[in-house]
């Protein structure tokens, strides 16, 4: 926005609230008309996305103390000053801006003004020292191009299924405003989503900020991720482990598929299916299943004397005795 707009633009009557409206007022009113006005809202609307820029830039204006004060004394100065040129159609540039307040046409003369302390040195301060020209990044404050609008921080959490399979979900922010979210495939939990021009709105005009989203994933019951790959622990009994077997295994969110556990299987060996872990853009994961031998807790007395005579032929070999010897030589 040029400043000369401070001049013609009643921000106080774009929100629809009094000139001494409090800060709670100004806040209450643009969030009420944000939500009537916002693109989201209204797709395709050019009105309405003319009508939610106007009430924002009102909004940037008049949230900011300093900036408030700024324009209610560059209105204060009335509205048929204008910011031209030096030798342009305007016949003075700057000159009939501040000619009616130190001497009339130009400063050549006439009725002259009585400011208390500290007005003029706030005028010319927020005019010329404060951000409104002459820096480079200020949109209409500067010459290097509209200002991004804030980027907003937040977070959301999804069910594993979600974060694994992706899908399309509905946020809904402070404001009440709803924002439609496509959540990627296999994001992992403390992953950042950002969604561009969802943030703040430009004070000045430019494009607005955007909404930096950390995701948060609950823990699974059976599964948990491995990068691409989904870990499960599968449960064989010491038969199964010992002699072989044929097991069933578990898949996210589809049908069991068959394993071979071979014989002699041992605990916390890793059996490996292809293409069942995380399909995402960067690859597609494998289904790790993790074989646990379950030990009975309960066993019959006819069970325990079987038990007992099974160990009798087994061989006479300690299964720890690498591990002894490999801590005591450490």
């Amino acid at each position: 926005m040029a400043s000369q707009d401070w001049f013609d633009k009643d921000f106080y009557a774009i929100l629809g609230v009094s000139k001494d409206a409090s800060d709670a007022d100004i806040k209450k009113a643009y969030r009420k008309l944000a939500r009537k006005y916002h693109p989201d809202q209204n797709p395709g609307d050019a009105a309405a996305e003319a009508k939610f820029k106007e009430i924002s830039e009102a909004h940037s204006v008049l949230s900011d103390a300093e900036e408030r004060k700024e324009y209610d004394a560059v209105r204060a100065m009335g509205s048929g000053a204008r910011f031209t040129a030096p030798g342009g159609a305007g016949a003075g540039g700057f000159e009939d801006v501040f000619g009616t307040m130190f001497g009339g046409q130009g400063g050549r003369g006439g009725q002259r003004y009585t400011f208390q302390q500290g007005e003029y040195d706030d005028l010319l301060g927020g005019l010329f020292g404060g951000g409104r020209f002459g820096q480079p990044s200020g949109g209409y404050r500067g010459f290097g191009g509209p200002t991004k609008g804030r980027d907003v921080t937040a977070s959301t959490t999804l069910d594993f299924i979600t974060a694994t399979k992706g899908d399309r979900i509905t946020l809904q922010t402070s404001e009440g405003r709803e924002i439609t979210v496509n959540v990627p495939a296999g994001v992992a939990d403390g992953q950042k989503i950002r969604l561009r021009g969802k943030g703040h709105p430009s004070p000045d005009g430019g494009e607005p900020g955007d909404i930096v989203l950390t995701v948060k994933v609950r823990p699974h019951p059976v599964f948990e991720r491995d990068g691409l790959n989904l870990r499960v622990n599968v449960p064989v009994t010491f038969a199964e482990a010992a002699l072989g077997a044929t097991i069933q295994v578990p898949t996210l969110g589809g049908e069991p598929v068959k394993l071979r556990v071979a014989p002699g299987t041992p605990s916390g060996r890793v059996l490996r299916v292809k293409g069942r872990g995380v399909h995402s853009a960067k690859g597609t994961g494998d289904l790790l299943a993790v074989v646990q031998v379950a030990v009975p807790s309960h066993l019959s007395k006819e069970a325990e004397e079987k038990l007992r005579e099974f160990a009798a032929h087994l061989p006479d070999e300690d299964p720890r005795e690498d591990l002894l010897a490999k801590g005591r030589s450490s």
